[in-house]
């Protein structure tokens, strides 16, 4: 066995460990995030004032937006719709369950630049902050595919209730 082989054994060995080390990480992160549900399914009689095209980026537990929370059916990123409803809003992502967070859930809606896997142009990123069923706050991000993203920001800011001050800041 000469020295290259050695050498490209090394690699591949280093490789493989970097991956499986990946991995097993992914699924301890999934593990305990296990409890944090994200709510289905749009309400019946529930009205759709707009729909935008928007590309989901992450969910990040709140005002961290480099930990990743890997939340079923949003853990990984995706292209989609979101469908702006009288009742709240409803993320129809590609491959995916429809996840709907209704106005009561909702605590605030504005932009972001940063946050896992993605670096934006100022305030290109809508973040949404809302309240899964366990009380965990957690920041969800979009990216807008068209269009201006403070507009759906102000269109979202709508249906967020009044007596919700989290003090987030973006």
């Amino acid at each position: 066995m000469s020295a290259r082989d050695i050498a490209i054994a090394i690699t591949i060995g280093v490789a493989l460990l970097v991956l499986l080390t990946m991995l097993l990480a992914w699924r301890r992160r999934q593990r305990r995030d296990a409890a944090i549900v994200a709510p289905l399914g749009v309400p019946e009689h529930a009205e759709v004032a707009s729909r935008h095209e928007v590309l989901y980026v992450s969910s990040t537990k709140h005002d961290q937006p480099l930990e990743r929370l890997a939340i079923s059916p949003l853990a990984y990123r995706a292209r989609g719709e979101l469908a702006l409803t009288d009742r709240g809003i409803a993320l129809c992502l590609d491959g995916a369950p429809t996840v709907f967070l209704a106005s009561s859930r909702l605590l605030t809606v504005d932009r972001a630049t940063v946050t896992i896997d993605r670096v934006v142009e100022s305030g290109g990123l809508v973040r949404i902050v809302w309240t899964a069923d366990d009380s965990t706050i957690v920041d969800s991000y979009l990216r807008l595919a068209t269009g201006d993203p403070q507009n759906l920001v102000s269109d979202l800011q709508r249906l967020v209730p009044a007596a919700h001050d989290t003090g987030a800041t973006s």
